[in-house]
């Protein structure tokens, strides 16, 4: 019998050891699969700053029970097709290619929603103030059904500065000279390729990949593009001596974090919208150092007379594109009321809405 009972005990013994071995490993498996693949975009890979700024956010969000690990991509059309494949739990990308899952965040990119004018000029502080409104306004928690559409959800929002006209010939500076121009269009954005047929021009379609040499080797006359890309784009080559950038934003892109919400602990876009709203400074800090790295002579002022021809045409043109379901109407009305309450002078905030 004692024999018997010692048997047992061991037996006992081992079995305990077994089961806490096992559930070690069951606990490193659970570890493990908490993991979250964040896709990150960024055209200089991972010397950009875009993914320096995604490094510095999964440190952040580990406190908020986010293990988020980084896979950088440089071309966006993949990271985007690794994102819908279930390959990534969550992707950092431009917002022409995020607008897909957040119509009302993509608005933020539209042309000409955020632009300020005041005393005839454009005001760039101001203009930039409606787009960190809005962020504000997208990272309250009482926006957090707006920032959700299915199982995607709007993680943040990070500002890539304006894109400004850039052209081959500095005589291309009005609306009428426009006309019968190849100007370059992203052929996912389809809202680029309506305003540029709106002012007789020709949409030249394009990508990230090869927008920077159409331009520098003249098969477009036109790109609108940020300082950011001034640099790896090589642009000052298709400028040239002839060619200028027009001081006049076109629009104000931004990088835009879209979440598989199912793959984040509960509550966690909100605090991940939040996170991206303190980094509002550092992106500002980046694009103010992209803009003074443009030589000065390469930059032109826009004639004042050719100002509200620019803005009459940015408008209807957003009525336009919203009107065939390419912008958000609610998301335009969001901009509106932020661009209004920094300028209620604007012409355009005597009406409701921007659109009905």
């Amino acid at each position: 019998m004692a024999l018997m009972n010692n048997t047992l005990a061991r037996f006992s013994s081992i079995s305990l050891a077994a089961a806490a071995v096992l559930g070690g490993t069951l606990g490193m498996v659970s570890a493990a699969q908490a993991k979250s693949l964040v896709c990150v975009w960024d055209v200089a890979g991972k010397t950009g700053d875009v993914f320096a700024a995604a490094t510095d956010y999964a440190v952040a969000m580990q406190k908020n029970g986010a293990d988020i690990e980084l896979k950088s991509y440089v071309d966006e059309r993949v990271a985007i097709e690794d994102f819908r494949a279930g390959q990534c739990d969550g992707v950092i990308a431009t917002a022409f290619r995020t607008r897909q899952f957040n119509m009302v965040a993509g608005s933020l990119d539209s042309i000409g929603s955020t632009t300020v004018i005041k005393n005839g000029k454009v005001d760039m502080d101001a203009s930039y103030e409606v787009v960190r409104k809005v962020i504000q306004v997208f990272a309250d928690p009482k926006a957090g059904k707006l920032m959700t559409e299915g199982n995607y959800e709007i993680g943040g929002i990070f500002p890539l500065g304006a894109a400004y006209p850039i052209v081959r010939d500095r005589k291309i500076n009005s609306v009428e000279a426009l006309s019968g121009k190849k100007i370059a269009a992203f052929d996912y954005d389809k809202a680029q390729g309506v305003m540029i047929q709106r002012i007789g021009a020709q949409p030249v379609s394009v990508d990230i990949t090869n927008i920077g040499p159409k331009f520098n080797n003249g098969f477009v006359d036109m790109v609108s593009l940020p300082a950011v890309a001034f640099k790896p784009f090589e642009l000052y080559k298709g400028i040239g001596k002839t060619g200028g950038i027009g001081r006049f934003p076109i629009m104000i892109p931004t990088v835009q974090v879209v979440l598989n919400k199912s793959k984040f602990p509960d509550g966690f876009g909100e605090k991940s919208r939040n996170y991206w709203l303190s980094q509002f400074d550092r992106a500002m800090n980046i694009v103010q150092t992209a803009e003074k790295g443009i030589p000065a002579a390469m930059w032109d002022e826009l004639p004042a007379e050719h100002i509200p021809k620019y803005v009459l045409m940015f408008r209807e043109s957003r009525i336009e594109i919203a009107r065939q379901g390419l912008y958000n109407k609610q998301g335009l009305n969001i901009i509106k009321r932020a661009r209004c309450s920094i300028n209620p002078t604007d012409a355009e905030c005597a009406t409701k809405i921007e659109i009905e």
